[in-house]
């Protein structure tokens, strides 16, 4: 059961555009069967993107999440981000 709702920024809407229908569903599945149940599960990014997490889509690829707890909200800012950029 998910805890949080899951929102999309216009850049995130964009990426998930780019996706393969692979890659789709495994985001739906990580969006509604992790993140919305416990979203603190990704990696807490630091320097200029402090406050954000990340968690991995497939080996080049990462999520791109802030997590507005007053509102169990999960704001995707990016869904297809590759690491190292």
């Amino acid at each position: 059961m998910a805890d949080y709702q899951i929102l999309f920024s216009k850049k995130a809407q964009k990426d998930i555009a780019q996706l393969t229908t692979t890659q789709k569903v495994k985001l739906q599945e990580i969006l509604q069967q992790v993140l919305a149940v416990n979203p603190y599960i990704g990696k807490a990014l630091k320097g200029k993107l402090t406050g954000l997490y990340s968690y991995r889509l497939n080996r080049k690829d990462r999520i791109v999440y802030e997590i507005i707890e007053d509102d169990r909200v999960v704001f995707v800012i990016r869904a297809k981000t590759h690491y190292g950029e």
